[in-house]
């Protein structure tokens, strides 16, 4: 291992840190789905996920690379630099993990090492033709290109399975589910571990204990894989609430169409090294496949609070990641007060999520307000064809009820002339 001073150890054990809550902040995006329609149990789902982030993280470096070499100038980037932005990434996490809304740690990365960067060496610091390529055009289009294709492939299972039995496509769409959300949970891991694998890269040759442009050690690549699963197994139950039951209600074959559509996306991102938020994308999917099946409602009142938290993520980071960096440049005091003030936010955090625990035990257990059909879902669900088994055979007991016993007045008949 590199010789590692004090200060780039803080920074490290901050960025596994980070690496930790966003294991825990985006488990929903794999398996939100899997636990609201009953596919798999909480626990059960948090475990596979987890081993599954673990193996992701081993099987590319493309992100990483983008966020080591191609985010900021690695010239003039002190690890102090690094510090702070983790800080803001961090606390956007946490407090968007409070309040239970999907957001991108992605993003909140991003913005907190941007705002860091330009408040230590200015605006030239940062790679503005990368920010827009590989982070802002993706952040919009992976939801879109997801919510497009999830819609489509719900509508195509239930056109599909129009005549099937209901219990038995069930059954097997959730079979489907697990499988995707397993998918998931992989692309999540090449795609979000290496983000933290990026940031202690950055901060390794900002300290010059590595060259610059060189790729993560290995040492790097397995601790953020393990701190990424285990956060992940942890469960941020509070997100998966919001995206299993607060958005929009779903039954196995939309939950297979989400998870299928956001993986492809998420895989297809990394691949190119695109640095994709993971829960854009999956929420993009989750409310294209509630769009995708007629009657299906999308509430858009907390899908509305997720938007504006996914535009505030940038600048909320990058604001605290600023403020951290002024504070952080001071000297070795400046350094520990950030390190103490982050230790304590984290802890006020917790506590205060303990008034109100939301784990595996009742992450289901939700009331959502009946939200009326807007615009958009009114005008899809007409050309949605209706899912399979929606229509309720008709017994004889359904006929019986229909017909009015003898000697009594059929409440469906007009009424009868009034006696001359």
């Amino acid at each position: 291992m590199e010789h590692i001073t004090l200060l780039l150890a803080i920074v490290v054990v901050t960025a596994l840190v980070f690496d930790f809550t966003n294991g825990f902040h985006d488990t929903a995006n794999a398996m939100a789905t899997t636990i609201s329609t009953g596919a798999l149990k909480p626990k059960t789902a948090v475990a596979m996920s987890a081993v599954l982030n673990l193996v992701g993280a081993f099987l590319s470096v493309e992100v990483a690379n983008t966020i080591s070499k191609g985010l900021v100038n690695e010239e003039g980037i002190q690890p102090e630099v690094i510090l702070a932005a983790l800080v803001g990434a961090i606390l956007w996490n946490l407090v968007t993990w409070l309040v239970g809304l999907p957001s991108s740690s992605s993003h909140a990365l991003m913005g907190g090492l941007i705002g860091a960067t330009v408040a230590s060496i200015g605006v030239s610091g940062v790679n503005g033709g990368v920010v827009v390529t590989k982070v802002l055009l993706p952040a919009i289009a992976a939801p879109l290109v997801a919510g497009l294709a999830a819609m489509l492939a719900a509508r195509l299972t239930y056109r599909l399975d129009r005549n099937a039995d209901a219990k038995t496509t069930a059954k097997g769409y959730r079979a489907g589910q697990i499988a995707s959300a397993g998918l998931v949970s992989l692309a999540h891991g090449t795609n979000d571990a290496q983000k933290t694998m990026g940031i202690i890269t950055l901060a390794l040759v900002a300290g010059g204990t590595i060259a610059p442009g060189s790729n993560p050690p290995v040492w790097v690549i397995v601790s953020a894989g393990v701190a990424i699963a285990l956060g992940t197994y942890l469960g941020g139950w509070r997100i998966i609430r919001t995206m299993g039951k607060g958005l929009t209600d779903l039954q196995p074959q939309q939950g297979f169409a989400a998870q299928t559509s956001a993986a492809t996306v998420i895989l297809a991102s990394s691949n190119l090294g695109f640095s994709l938020s993971t829960t854009h994308s999956c929420s993009g999917a989750v409310m294209g496949a509630g769009l995708g099946r007629k009657g299906g409602v999308v509430r858009w009142s907390t899908a509305t609070r997720m938007f504006v938290a996914w535009g505030l993520t940038l600048p909320a980071a990058g604001l605290v990641g600023a403020g951290a960096e002024y504070v952080a440049r001071q000297g070795d005091w400046g350094v520990y007060t950030v390190a103490t003030f982050l230790a304590a936010s984290c802890l006020a955090i917790w506590l205060i999520s303990r008034r109100q625990v939301v784990d595996h035990t009742n992450v289901n257990d939700v009331e959502t307000d009946t939200e009326p059909a807007g615009v958009v879902t009114t005008a899809i669900a007409a050309v949605t064809p209706p899912p399979a088994g929606s229509v309720a055979a008709v017994t004889d007991e359904d006929l019986k009820a229909t017909i009015p016993a003898p000697g009594t007045a059929d409440p469906t008949a007009p009424p009868a002339p009034a006696a001359v």
